[in-house]
């Protein structure tokens, strides 16, 4: 390969990195969202009553220069609580609480870690093909 074919591949890679890398970080806060819903379908998570808090979880993507970011989670009041606990606290109206943490995000993040790594591999190949 000349530098001049080099030249021309990179160039040809470097308008398709934005995009492919949003995809791959796309799918990735997907499967993490699925993952930390179903954490908090049972235990060791919380138990599901009624449904409102699992699917109070959501996964934004957004596009930034030559990539993209993922926030996944919930603007629920007790998913602090759930997570990591609430003992010995006492709330405003004076009630002290010894609720063990249910952890269901923390859990989920070796998979979010192993699908990223995955996806963005796969996005280089693509790029780079």
């Amino acid at each position: 390969m000349t530098p001049d074919e080099l030249a021309d591949r990179l160039e040809h890679a470097s308008d398709r990195v934005g995009n492919t890398l949003y995809q791959a970080v796309k799918h990735t806060g997907t499967i993490g969202n699925a993952r930390i819903r179903g954490n908090a379908s049972d235990r060791p998570g919380p138990n599901v009553i009624t449904g409102q808090y699992r699917n109070s979880w959501r996964s934004v993507t957004n596009r930034i220069p030559y990539g993209a970011q993922c926030t996944i989670g919930t603007a629920a009041p007790q998913g602090r609580r759930l997570e990591f606990g609430f003992m010995g606290m006492t709330d405003s109206l004076g009630r002290t609480y010894h609720q063990p943490p249910f952890p269901h995000a923390g859990p989920a993040l070796p998979v979010i870690t192993t699908v990223l790594r995955g996806q963005v591999a796969l996005a280089v190949r693509e790029i780079l093909s």
